[in-house]
């Protein structure tokens, strides 16, 4: 918002100008056009008629370039201050933690980005140009008006109340429906999202009719809210015509009585056509201020709604004097435990204590909900722990610059995602700098070199979006490639290895071992066989640690690994 600010103020700057001066203009041409028609009526001389018409196509052709310079400028600062916006919506929901991310929606985000700045975009340009111009519309031609005659300028006294009160009461009822949609915005943005990113499950069970459905009311609701907005405010020309009629009767009716009275003396035809003229103006900029008001209440809500994204604190920030370099992957957790959120009835995680030399390779398993996934999240600072100290190389994570600690910490979530580009683009996400040599070698520990050099373009394959084109399999194993081109000193794999054979698990398990010994490795797993040769097995139950130890130990007296284990090999030994 910095970088464009002097650009925003200045055009909002030069609109402002400009819309004045085509105000004046506007103002002055029926002045110019009653002294006209007096003119004529009078019988002057040609020439002065037509000086008197040049002046007006001179004002009038002023006042157009005015209006559009206005116009112009509008537009660049608006525009100028949604993109600002939008960047720094970005940019600030990049240094969210899970817990902040978790606050709102992807479809929240996305409708904060997208239609409520758009709100805002459209709104901040009507301010700066209709809100200016319509007040200063309706104060220079009553201001005008009671120039030319006051008597006759009574009618607006009447007309203006009128027309204020019933526009407020418009805006009123028209409100609520207005605020009520954006909510409905996000449900039906989540509902499309779901649909598109699931396309595949919707079309496995044949529910395309019940997506259909889902959608429908989704969009009924906000079809059904605006309809009974926009019904609401409709009502706002009716009430126009009704002042716009009072207007013309009075005018007429009691121009016609001074005229007669005065002899032409105090009024003329000229400035009971002018009068009209004014009369016209003054209500078309009541409905305006009325439009206005609609529009900036709907964008207030869009306003509140980004400035939660802007004004929320990162929950996970950089210490005054951070240590900018992990010197080992050794790992400390001491009486560890956290929860989600400050309201949460119950930790997610209790009563950790578990030491990890750099260079171990940790197993982890336990049953869904047991926090698995949780454990290692606090580990590079996703979330922070809630009690007890977690180190890293021997340093509170809390001590560490955020970035360096990342960089330090490789992790292929559960849910990892490839991005649309090349094979390549989305490998050197791990290492921009990685060289092809790396690259190669990357995924052949990962066993992936073999898929890719098989395919048409090799490592230039294009990647669609989410990764649509490649199975489970190969996306599992491209996100290791891209996790160890990082070099870290901690890798940390979430069951990473799922949708991958035995043999090809036990060939990365393999590669892990020879060509990254000093790496501390942290597998979660659901097969007993990915984690049976490791350093360590930690199981996991409901939060906590219950039992660690090697492959021996935990069949000798653990009954969870021992059940999980033998449930599994079917009590024949046989992991491979």
């Amino acid at each position: 918002m910095t970088e464009r600010l002097p650009k925003i103020v200045i055009n909002t700057f030069l609109t402002i100008l400009f819309i004045t001066g085509e105000v004046i203009l506007e103002v002055l041409i029926p002045d110019i056009t009653s002294g006209m028609v007096n003119g004529i009526k009078d019988g002057v001389a040609l020439e002065i008629t037509l000086r008197t018409g040049g002046q007006m196509a001179i004002a009038a052709i002023v006042s157009l370039i005015c209006g559009s310079l206005a116009g112009s400028f509008a537009a660049t600062a608006s525009s100028n201050l949604a993109g600002a916006l939008r960047h720094d919506i970005f940019r600030k929901v990049q240094s969210f933690s899970f817990g902040n991310i978790d606050k709102f929606s992807s479809s929240s985000l996305v409708t904060r980005m997208t239609t409520d700045i758009t709100n805002v975009q459209n709104s901040y340009m009507m301010v700066i140009r209709t809100a200016i111009r319509s007040p200063f519309m309706l104060v220079f031609t009553i201001i005008k008006a009671f120039q030319m005659s006051p008597k006759l300028a009574t009618a607006f006294v009447i007309v203006v109340p009128v027309m204020t009160f019933g526009l407020i009461m418009i805006g009123k009822f028209a409100m609520p429906a207005f605020r009520a949609v954006f909510k409905k915005y996000d449900r039906m943005n989540e509902s499309i999202e779901e649909n598109v990113r699931g396309m595949r499950v919707v079309k496995g069970f044949a529910r395309e009719q019940y997506e259909t459905e889902k959608f429908t009311k989704a969009s009924d609701g906000i079809r059904i809210d605006f309809t009974k907005a926009e019904r609401i405010v409709g009502l706002n020309g009716p009430l126009i015509e009704l002042c716009m009629f009072f207007d013309t009767a009075f005018i007429l009716y009691v121009g016609a009585q001074i005229v007669i009275g005065s002899k032409g003396k105090e009024i003329d035809v000229g400035q009971i056509s002018a009068m009209l003229t004014y009369g016209a103006m003054i209500l078309m900029s009541m409905m305006m201020i009325s439009m206005i008001y609609v529009m900036l209440t709907m964008s207030w809500e869009s306003v509140k709604r980004i400035a939660e994204v802007l004004t929320e604190s990162p929950s996970i920030t950089n210490p005054s004097d951070p240590v900018m370099e992990v010197e080992d992957g050794s790992i400390d957790f001491s009486d560890v435990a956290f929860k989600y959120s400050e309201n949460a009835t119950r930790d997610a995680l209790f009563d950790i204590d578990l030491h990890i030399d750099s260079g171990m390779t940790v197993g982890i398993l336990g049953g869904t909900g047991s926090s698995k996934t949780t454990l290692i999240q606090l580990i590079p600072r996703l979330y922070d722990v809630t009690d007890g100290i977690l180190k890293v190389g021997g340093i509170n994570v809390k001590n560490y610059d955020v970035k360096a600690l990342r960089d330090a910490v490789s992790v292929v979530l559960q849910k990892n995602e490839l991005f649309s580009g090349t094979i390549r683009d989305n490998l050197k996400w791990g290492n921009e700098e990685a060289t092809d040599d790396e690259i190669i070698a990357a995924c052949k520990i990962a066993q992936a070199d073999e898929f890719i050099s098989s395919m048409p373009e090799g490592y230039d394959t294009y990647i669609e979006q989410g990764g649509t084109n490649v199975s489970g399999g190969q996306k599992q194993r491209l996100c290791i490639a891209r996790a160890l081109l990082k070099k870290p000193k901690i890798l940390i794999l979430d069951d990473s290895t799922s949708a991958v054979d035995t043999k090809t698990d036990a060939l990365i398990r393999k590669g892990f071992r020879e060509y990254i010994p000093e790496t501390t490795k942290i597998i979660i797993a659901q097969r007993v066989a990915s984690v049976m040769d490791c350093d360590v097995i930690v199981i996991m139950d409901n939060g906590k640690i219950a039992d660690k130890g090697t492959h021996t130990e935990l069949m000798s007296r653990c009954d969870i690994y021992r059940e999980i284990y033998e449930e599994q090999t079917k009590g024949d030994g046989d992991n491979d």
